[in-house]
């Protein structure tokens, strides 16, 4: 289990990116959810970290007044709020990912050379079609 960071008082001087804390959901907007900790320390859940999936309304996964495990993914001391993920800690998903690699085109050569060869034909086929 990863280890939790806040449970003590800490001041937003503290808080590091990557750490894991636990705070209170205090109030949701269309954009995200905002969550408080001890010693006056806010931060907010942006949509886009809530899930790795669309997400419609940030009400399918918080509730004011929920209890929730986020990590820290950047703090701003000078307006003293965090920047946190809800999504960062659902291990399931990121294992699913897979680094893919692009090589380029494929080595063997297609294009339009096989159409060039049969239009002739087709229209061959088409003027007898159109002569019966």
């Amino acid at each position: 289990m990863p280890k939790l960071y806040n449970r003590r008082v800490m001041k937003i001087e503290d808080y590091k990116p990557g750490m894991i804390v636990y705070g209170k959901i205090t109030g949701i907007q269309a954009y995200g959810a905002f969550v408080s900790f001890a010693g006056d320390v806010k931060g907010l859940i942006h949509i886009s970290e809530l899930s790795e999936r669309y997400v419609r309304d940030v009400k399918h996964f918080v509730s004011i007044g929920d209890y929730v495990f986020v990590k820290v993914v950047d703090v701003d001391i000078e307006h003293r709020q965090l920047r946190l993920s809800l999504k960062a800690l659902d291990h399931t998903l990121r294992k699913a990912r897979r680094h893919v690699v692009f090589d380029g085109m494929p080595k063997h050569k297609k294009g339009f050379s096989s159409l060039q060869d049969r239009l002739p034909i087709w229209v061959k086929e088409s003027k007898e079609k159109i002569c019966d």
